[in-house]
């Protein structure tokens, strides 16, 4: 009598954290979306009170609407709402992310963003240290959980970190500069933590409207890209996605652009 062999388990989905998944629209929420799709599990967070107070306004159930989404696409999901100013908010958030989902973080994401428009003359001083804390304090604070929590095979590139930033200055005085800070921050990470098997790199997405930008914006930056649109959030899933897949193991340290040849 023969017996029929059974197949082998399907061997357990890798665990990606991405931070700023707010919005149905926004990047956070598209590279969500493409990491589910390419069979990652996927942890969350987000910030009503943020989006509250911008001008686009909170988006109600959002995030249980793209937590569904990812479980459709086969993901097991935790969405966290953390504020990102607490400086213990990122322990917990890696805390309750493993708890969640069974396992350890594999990927980290960094699309979450303080972005209050002001320049040089008008930035209050309790607006840029919100920046520095968001955009540059918390990011740190991430990665440096990322790294004392990893656990990679020795010898293996396994361990992502990508953050996203912006290259936009003028008028925009605070949110450049954290932005910029956060850059070195993620390029060290490429360098002190390649011990662990983990690569680091930037992402900048160019311009993309999820509903910040007005028409007459929209329309001076499509004239001045290429490719004569604007960027998408699945664009810039699209990198990240390979960057977080093996094949995308040797770019490591640098900061890319994904934003159609958009003249800066």
């Amino acid at each position: 009598m023969t017996t029929t062999p059974q197949p082998s388990p399907a061997p357990p989905r890798p665990i990606a954290l991405i931070t700023g998944v707010g919005r149905s629209i926004g990047i956070g929420a598209g590279i969500a979306r493409r990491l589910a799709a390419s069979g990652w599990d996927v942890a969350f967070t987000y910030w009503t009170p943020y989006d509250r107070r911008m001008e686009w306004g909170a988006e109600p159930g959002a995030a249980a609407s793209i937590a569904r989404e990812l479980t459709e696409a086969g993901a097991r999901t935790a969405a966290i709402e953390a504020d990102l100013t607490d400086p213990d908010a990122p322990a917990r958030i890696f805390d309750e992310a493993e708890q969640r989902l069974g396992g350890p973080v594999t990927a980290l994401v960094l699309s979450h963003a303080e972005s209050v428009d002001s320049g040089l003359l008008d930035t209050t001083v309790e607006a840029f240290d919100r920046h520095f804390a968001v955009n540059s304090r918390a990011s740190w604070l991430l990665i440096r959980e990322y790294g004392l929590r990893f656990r990679g095979a020795p010898g293996t590139a396994t361990g992502r970190i990508v953050a996203l930033t912006s290259d936009h200055t003028v008028g925009n005085l605070p949110y450049g500069a954290s932005k910029g800070a956060l850059d070195r921050i993620t390029l060290a990470a490429a360098h002190e933590l390649a011990h662990l098997g983990v690569t680091a790199n930037v992402v900048n997405p160019g311009p993309v409207d999820t509903g910040w930008m007005s028409d007459d914006l929209r329309e001076a930056l499509v004239r001045g890209t290429p490719l004569g649109r604007l960027g998408t959030p699945r664009d810039t899933a699209h990198l990240v996605d390979f960057l977080c897949s093996p094949e995308g193991q040797w770019i490591n340290g640098q900061l890319l652009k994904s934003n159609g040849g958009a003249a800066a």
